[in-house]
């Protein structure tokens, strides 16, 4: 904490946190593209008694807000 540019643990806390993220971000840009897409996961067995008999699946909660 010594050579923290604000005062305090919290404030400290805040910029290491945002540090840790710029330092990610960095790491991740310098990744090469994956040229191969990711294969679909087979689906679970409730959502094959879904489709057998012909109902909706639920959708998914990450994507309720898109």
């Amino acid at each position: 904490m010594r050579r923290c540019r604000y005062r305090g643990q919290a404030k400290a806390h805040i910029q290491h946190v945002l540090t840790a993220i710029a330092v990610n971000i960095e790491r991740l840009s310098g990744l090469p593209p994956t040229a191969d897409t990711p294969t679909p996961r087979r689906p679970t067995a409730f959502q094959d008694y879904l489709d057998q008999h012909e109902m909706p699946r639920l959708k998914s909660w990450r994507t309720l807000g898109t």
